[in-house]
């Protein structure tokens, strides 16, 4: 199976978002087809081997629509200048529609004033007030202006189907065809007993009024989208290069790996890659949300977008253009906001009938009211009011415009959210598991205690590291990376050793400054003759925390302690009492001992402990948490971690993590701190809470507004709804639900711990 992304053009509500889906699911070999109203996107899962592209494309121009595949690629290479340039045209022809409309309109309802409110109003020209000249105005407005609704409206019809723009050209044709025959065949109307009323003003406002709503609508879509053109606008545009020992400045598309690449302060860093030399810190906050400029020397990795600040370096380049964490992180960002989310089904399912029943409930609101009145004109006023109200468009508005807004207001913090689904559950999340090793704590050995014995060597501590880091340093163990790191944090410099030996399972010893120096464990100081009692309460406090303890002797006396842990991120306790604020179980998952475990627990302020479960028991654990009825998470960073993580409600990988750790979540921390799970439910809960407000506000702007503008308020109090008020109301019903998701745009996490 494959997938693609398609930019769909041509749709005006839910009802066309809805045929276009059906359109390309009926085509044999797709296998899932999701369309986003909001993003106008589909998302199409499909069997290259019994259909292609093509034929998709094809099946959506069919339907009446356009579409064309959307490639991350290419969008990082600058094709979303297309959209901006079609987004641009369109809304500078939406403008001149509605300033055209919006003229004449005022020109109508002023020579309708007299009419509508029984006065004698001197000032207005009599001329206004002829029907003839009213058509006149009119008509530019009715198939100029509203042409796009005539167009949809016969595509619709020619698939067997009704949309937004069907109600609009039934409503306004109805009104303006009722106004021509008073206006050719006054004498009719008279004769009958009746006023030959005309009704232009209100073709011509409501055409206007819809249009304007349109036009904010366009704009507003636009501004939902912002997150993607601002995450592409943080890359560089230029890389300079060292080859053959000069530097030229090259575009960014033609880097390649293995390029040595120089960046000075103030620069940005064309692509990803590994320092080769120099030191600098780098402000990584436009990618991972981290605030504090990262200190970077040769080894560590760099990411393309960030800020190069104090010191120039070089790097050679891993990833280069759709590779790149940035290229990948809008990718994932356009995947999310093309996705849809559960929630949204019901809303789907109302405007696949809706627009059908507005015209049966139209239909029969002219039949009753003609019949029991016997008045043609306040049959069609009713009429026209039901079909103009009834637009569906803000349903289908009211899921993907907070969708887009919030999975994009999660890449801005750091946060990747790979679909809809996912930030839906997220907000329902009841137990939260933390794997320990690289989640809770750093995934790699740090010295946390370095203990001396009163007296040693005069005193002098930096001494005594010195001769520790120095023999350390030609061990390979884990633990002896840890004390040459520990030394390099202190800054300490290193000698030359003499003589090394390793000796398994024990230790490693050598010359350092002319001393014997040995560091290893306490049997095998024992072994040696080597007294430990100077240091031994040390010892048993540092392995009830947890801790290796690793002893130091000097000339064959022991002289220091070092206690060496993974140790625990400096946000993670933090990060744990907020999570339990939020009402959630913080559970932690590890191999490890327990007692081990249980100290790492105690300190971070965690209850529950499930320890010494196997890598392959991981998932098997989160699967019988689930099966106490709860919605579970899994946040974890290694390979090991990827089953548990496809098996929980919600995955969310540790962004500093592993390629497939990161493949199996539905959510990636970027920066790999802890405190991005708060503000990831966090804005799970602010984006379900803005749907809900937007459902909310179409449904009961639907379920209200078709009465009254069929006259239910008639009989009791003589109010109609006039046609007028009804297009304003549906145009800007659309335009408040997109205000109110834009209002994500605001959204700040909130500190709880």
């Amino acid at each position: 199976m494959e997938n693609a992304t398609l930019k769909l053009r041509g749709m005006s509500c839910a009802s066309c978002a809805r045929s276009i889906e059906d359109a390309i699911s009926s085509v044999p070999g797709v296998n899932e087809c999701s369309v986003n109203f909001g993003a106008e996107q589909a998302r199409v899962d499909y069997d290259p081997r019994k259909t292609d592209l093509q034929a998709i494309q094809e099946a959506v121009d069919a339907a009446g629509y356009s579409a064309y595949p959307l490639q991350e690629q290419n969008l990082m290479a600058g094709d979303d200048d297309e959209e901006k340039r079609y987004r641009l045209k369109e809304s500078r022809d939406l403008q001149q529609k509605v300033t055209v409309g919006g003229i004449i309109s005022t020109v109508l309802v002023i020579g309708s004033l007299p009419m509508m409110t029984g006065l004698n109003l001197p000032f207005i020209p009599t001329w206004l007030h002829n029907p003839w000249v009213q058509l006149v105005l009119t008509t530019p407005v009715q198939f100029w202006c509203g042409y796009s609704f005539y167009v949809n409206s016969w595509k619709a019809f020619k698939r067997h189907a009704a949309t937004m723009d069907t109600l609009i050209a039934l409503g306004t044709s109805a009104a303006y065809f009722y106004s021509l025959f008073p206006t050719v065949f006054p004498s009719f109307f008279i004769s009958q007993g009746l006023q030959p009323d005309v009704y232009y003003e209100t073709c011509a406002v409501v055409i206007t009024l819809i249009l304007l709503g349109r036009l904010f609508e366009n704009r507003a879509k636009g501004q939902t989208s912002e997150a993607i053109r601002k995450l592409i606008g943080l890359q560089a545009k230029t890389a300079r290069l060292i080859r053959n020992g000069r530097e030229i400045d090259v575009p960014i598309e033609e880097v390649q790996i293995g390029d040595v690449v120089l960046v000075r302060p103030g620069e940005k860093i064309p692509v990803d890659g590994e320092v080769v030399d120099g030191t600098s810190t780098v402000d990584e906050a436009m990618v991972t949300g981290e605030s504090i400029p990262v200190k970077k020397q040769p080894g560590d990795e760099v990411i393309g977008a960030t800020i190069n600040k104090t010191g120039s370096f070089k790097f050679r380049a891993t990833r280069v253009g759709k590779d790149t964490v940035l290229a990948q992180i809008v990718q994932l960002v356009q995947q999310a906001q093309g996705s849809k989310a559960p929630i949204q089904r019901l809303a789907d399912q109302v405007t696949g009938w809706f627009v059908p029943a507005v015209i049966a409930i139209a239909i029969l609101t002219f039949i009753i009211w003609y019949n029991i009145m016997g008045n043609v004109t306040l049959a069609l006023i009713t009429t026209v009011g039901v079909l103009i109200i009834a637009c569906p468009c803000a349903l289908g508005l009211a899921t993907p415009t907070s969708v887009m807004v919030g999975t994009g207001k999660g890449a801005e913090n750091g946060i990747l959210i790979k679909g809809a689904e996912s930030l839906e559950i997220a907000h329902q999340i009841q137990t939260i598991v933390l794997d320990k090793t690289g989640t809770i704590t750093q995934g790699k050995p740090t010295v946390t205690d370095f203990l001396t014995v009163n007296g040693t060597l005069n005193g002098n501590e930096i001494k005594l590291i010195q001769l520790a880091a120095s023999l350390e340093r030609n061990s390979e163990h884990p633990l002896a990376e840890a004390v040459v790191r520990y030394a390099q944090s202190q800054e300490v410099p290193l000698v030359d050793v003499r003589d090394f030996e390793a000796v398994a399972g024990s230790g490693v010893q050598g010359i350092v400054s002319n001393r014997l120096v040995q560091i290893g464990t306490q049997r095998w100081m024992e072994e040696l003759s080597i007294n430990t009692q100077a240091l031994q309460q040390d010892k048993e406090r540092l392995e009830y925390l947890g801790k290796t303890a690793v002893w130091l002797a000097v000339d064959g006396e022991i002289k220091g302690l070092m206690g060496i842990a993974d140790a625990i991120k400096p946000t993670s306790t933090q990060a744990v009492k907020a999570l339990q604020k939020l009402g959630l179980e913080v559970v932690m998952l590890t191999g490890d001992n327990r007692r081990t475990a249980e100290s790492i627990a105690r300190e971070v302020g965690i209850k529950r402990v499930l320890a010494e479960v196997r890598p392959d028991q991981k998932a098997a654990t989160v699967q019988a948490l689930q099966t106490e009825g709860k919605i579970v998470a899994m946040v974890g960073d290694g390979i090991n971690d990827a089953p548990a993580l496809a098996q929980a409600d919600v995955g969310i990988a540790i962004g500093t993590g592993t390629d497939v750790a990161i493949a199996a979540s539905d959510i990636t921390l970027i920066s790999g701190d802890l405190q991005g799970i708060v503000t990831a439910i966090q804005l799970s809960r602010a984006t379900i809470r803005n749907i809900r407000q937007n459902l909310f506000f179409a449904f009961i702007y639907n379920v209200a507004g078709i009465p009254i503008a069929a006259g239910i308020l008639f009989p009791i109090f003589g109010w109609l709804l006039n046609p007028i008020i009804a297009g304003a109301a549906m145009a800007f019903s659309s335009v408040s639900v997109v205000t109110n998701a834009l209002r994500l745009r605001n959204f700040q996490p909130k500190t709880l711990a």
